[in-house]
C-alpha cells in the first residue's frame, strides 16, 4: 500500500483526443499504473496514475490541457470476489469516506490493484495496515424461521 499522484485531465468527447494523451505517454515511455475514464456529452475525465508522475506532468504541459493533480491510495489486493468490499467496510467502520474507486484488471501475481481517492490517506493506510494481517469476518446473515411453515 502506497500514495500516488493521479492526474484527472477533462477532455473533449471527440474522436483522437484519448489517442493524443495516450500517445504523449506512450512516447516519453511512460508506464500506466491504472487508468479509467468517464464520459458525458461534451467532456470525458480521464483519471490515470503512472509509473512516472514528473514526466506525466511534462508530457500534460505540452499538450495544453485541463489537469489536476490528486494523491490516491493504491492498494495491492487479492483478485478474487469481496477484495475490494473487504477495504471498503474496514474504511466505513473507521469513518473514512471513500469519494471514488477503481481497480487494475490485474497485478503481479493474480493480483489486482485497488486506486481509492479517500478523505484521509493517513487514517486510511493506518487503519488497512492495522487490519492486513486479519483474516475478514463474515457478517451472520439474519435467519428468521419460514413463518408460512406449519410444525405437526
Amino acid at each position: 500500500m502506497h500514495i500516488e499522484t493521479q492526474f484527472s485531465i477533462l477532455l473533449m468527447n471527440k474522436p483522437g483526443v484519448l489517442s493524443q494523451i495516450l500517445n504523449a505517454l506512450a512516447q516519453e515511455k511512460i508506464n500506466i499504473i491504472a487508468i479509467t475514464m468517464m464520459d458525458s456529452i461534451e467532456h470525458g475525465m480521464l483519471r490515470v496514475v503512472t509509473t512516472k508522475p514528473t514526466q506525466t506532468r511534462q508530457a500534460l504541459e505540452h499538450l495544453n490541457v485541463m489537469v489536476n493533480e490528486t494523491e490516491v491510495l493504491c492498494i495491492n489486493l487479492s483478485n478474487k470476489a469481496g477484495a475490494l468490499a473487504d477495504v471498503a467496510t474496514l474504511l466505513s467502520e473507521a469513518h473514512i469516506n471513500i469519494s471514488y474507486a477503481y481497480c487494475t484488471a490485474g497485478a503481479r501475481g493474480g493480483r489486482t490493484t485497488g486506486i481509492l481517492k479517500v478523505a484521509d490517506l493517513k487514517k486510511a493506510m493506518k487503519v488497512l495496515e492495522k487490519n492486513s494481517n486479519k483474516k475478514p469476518v463474515k457478517k451472520e446473515k439474519n435467519i428468521r424461521a419460514n413463518p408460512a411453515r406449519k410444525t405437526r
